[in-house]
């Protein structure tokens, strides 16, 4: 893969085809964990995880599986892969297992994964899928993290709150109290403030890029003038 190649996965994954910002899939974990940055961090890098492996076994096993039942195959191999990261946080995180609750055993019919593993990873080379399942899946913890952060400061007016979820109740002093003595918004940390918070994304993200295309038409407009 070449170092543009490269660059043009991670350009996709993150901002031009980002999951959660335009293709708009896998909005039901987006929007019901993300109450805290813990939280949504959490879910992203097993969503992240999940990805990554399924697209590379999808892509090693592509040319042995036939086209009519590759959906049930691949729902299999992505199960499988989420039976691991279920047993694995329940095993060592065992609190914040149970605080994410149906939302791990749920990446297996996460639209996300099963989409990136079907276009893509079926027609790719397994380190092109894999590296493009990372770029994906980052792209999600990207806008998780983000959501995440901006619904638990409208809400508690803290960053890291359940960090001690993780790493155990010594970890209860990393959280930051942003606004102290803040006596918190209720509606930041249900699903309506999830939906309103991810609207100002997009509209923030739709911005950008128009403002963009506006600088590059006139920059094509000053060289025209110019020539």
């Amino acid at each position: 893969m070449t170092l543009d190649a490269f660059k043009t996965i991670f350009r996709n994954g993150l901002w031009k085809q980002n999951t959660g910002l335009v293709q708009l899939l896998g909005l039901c974990p987006l929007l019901a964990i993300s109450n805290s940055v813990v939280n949504a961090l959490s879910l992203g890098l097993a969503t992240m995880f999940v990805m990554a492996a399924s697209s590379g076994a999808v892509s090693s096993v592509r040319n042995f599986v036939p086209h009519e039942i590759r959906i049930p195959v691949f729902v299999l191999i992505i199960a499988a892969l989420v039976t691991v990261i279920d047993l694995a946080m329940n095993a060592f995180v065992h609190p914040l297992y149970l605080v994410l609750g149906i939302f791990i055993p749920l990446i297996t019919t996460n639209c996300i994964v099963l989409a990136r593993a079907d276009a893509y990873a079926a027609k790719n080379h397994p380190l092109h899928s894999i590296i493009d399942a990372i770029a994906m899946g980052l792209g999600l913890t990207l806008v998780l993290v983000v959501l995440g952060g901006i619904r638990e400061i409208a809400g508690k007016g803290t960053l890291f709150s359940g960090i001690d979820l993780v790493f155990g109740a010594t970890a209860q002093p990393w959280v930051l109290h942003v606004l102290p003595h803040y006596q918190g918004f209720l509606l930041a940390i249900l699903p309506p403030g999830a939906f309103i918070a991810l609207g100002l994304l997009i509209a923030g993200r739709n911005w950008l890029n128009a403002r963009a295309e506006q600088r590059v038409r006139l920059v094509a407009r000053l060289h025209e003038a110019a020539a």
